[in-house]
């Protein structure tokens, strides 16, 4: 994950590839924030940003599967807005991807991945969401416009989506309905992802976007173990092992971007 890939690098990344790929396959979400911020510990943070792209890109495609031919269509119906307004707010954030420094950006990886808990848990709410989510102006085209350009400009920049998977979580959809849309709004996300980090240069070397390429496997393999294990846990504890796992990870990029060993 940086121009020269040594195989201690390469023997860490594929285990949190697989570790969030079974994540993601547990719990319908979660791979993209996981992998990236697991890797943004012991690379650089844009590194692991655009590393992450090709291998969300493939559990999403997997994930989306899922969706029958009519709920795939109704969904890209249903969610058109969200989707697009997403898109313009994602090639946007990953314009000023390479200019944010990395100890900051360290630190605000590591403070959204804890707010991420935070708000899952109902600790501290992301501010306005829930309220805006459930309302009529929320649910409606307008409402999907602006909170998918935003979440698409934070996505962009740092990977997370937190805030599209909040809202979507707001419409109370069956467990497996809501892998499939979460997965359909990511996929073409990342879809359009691939091409905008490679015409902006954000890979480092021609060895980085080789092996992100090559990481979709393992994301594959980690996903497909993940839906195997998924009908035998309970959403308490697929829920408790990714906050976990955040949390850790969490706390890792704030003392690593203040400094602290």
């Amino acid at each position: 994950m940086t121009a020269a890939l040594t195989p201690t690098l390469v023997a860490i990344g594929t285990a949190v590839i697989l570790v969030a790929g079974a994540t993601n396959g547990l719990a319908g979400f979660g791979f993209a924030v996981v992998g990236t911020m697991a890797l943004a510990t012991v690379v650089e943070p844009a590194t692991a940003v655009v590393f992450m792209i090709v291998p969300i890109l493939a559990v999403n495609v997997s994930l989306v599967r899922d969706l029958t031919g009519e709920e795939l269509r109704s969904c890209s119906r249903r969610f058109a807005p969200l989707i697009g307004a997403a898109l313009v707010g994602t090639v946007v954030g990953m314009t000023v991807l390479e200019s944010l420094p990395e100890a900051p950006l360290r630190v605000g990886l590591g403070v959204l991945t804890l707010g991420f808990v935070a708000s899952s848990q109902r600790v501290v709410p992301l501010p306005g969401l829930d309220a805006v989510s459930r309302s009529e102006v929320g649910a409606s085209s307008a409402g999907m416009v602006g909170i998918g350009a935003i979440s698409g400009l934070l996505f962009g920049g740092t990977n997370v989506g937190v805030q599209l998977i909040a809202y979507l979580r707001s419409f109370d959809l069956s467990h497996g309905l809501f892998v499939g849309v979460v997965a359909l709004v990511f996929l073409g996300l990342n879809g359009i992802r691939v091409a905008v980090a490679g015409a902006l240069g954000l890979y480092p070397s021609p060895a980085v976007a080789g092996a992100s390429v090559v990481a979709a496997v393992p994301a594959a393999v980690g996903v497909a173990v993940g839906k195997r294990l998924r009908t035998g846990v309970s959403e308490r504890a697929r829920r408790a092992v990714v906050l976990g796992l955040l949390t850790v990870v969490g706390v890792r990029l704030v003392t690593g971007g203040l400094g602290v060993p």
